[in-house]
């Protein structure tokens, strides 16, 4: 099992991808939720997850610096956002998992199986490229 953290600032948000877990993902237990930067690092050093779906944009600051705020990360990640697509270019390019708002149950599957393929120390790499790739493309 894959325990999970949700962090995203929409109560909405939360609750779909919750739910899309329960149906189409048996292999993930979502453990808790945090709505936003610093509730989500205590949550993170609480629960000690596995896996965190991580929304970029966040009311108290942005999913990068509370992945900055607890390195190493000793955690597997899939960024969600509703950004355009040039970033979701951005974030392919990098290998990095990442679902785009609103979800689509076929792509949350495919999002779980590239986590679950990848050690998590591959990800310090996965999110220097991506950081990269933004820069570069002006985002």
């Amino acid at each position: 099992m894959l325990r999970t953290l949700i962090i995203d600032d929409e109560a909405h948000i939360r609750d779909t991808l919750t739910k899309l877990l329960a149906l189409c993902c048996p292999q993930v237990n979502v453990v808790g939720e945090a709505s936003g930067v610093s509730v989500g690092i205590s949550k993170i050093m609480e629960l000690q997850p596995d896996l965190i779906f991580l929304d970029i944009n966040l009311k108290d600051g942005t999913g990068y610096e509370l992945l900055h705020a607890l390195q190493p990360v000793g955690f597997k990640v899939i960024f969600i956002s509703s950004f355009d697509k040039k970033a979701v270019q951005a974030f392919k390019l990098s290998s990095v998992a990442f679902m785009q708002k609103p979800f689509n149950p076929v792509e949350l599957i495919e999002a779980i199986k590239q986590v679950e393929n990848m050690e998590v120390n591959d990800f310090d790499l996965c999110l220097e490229a991506l950081e990269e790739n933004i820069r570069e493309g002006g985002l």
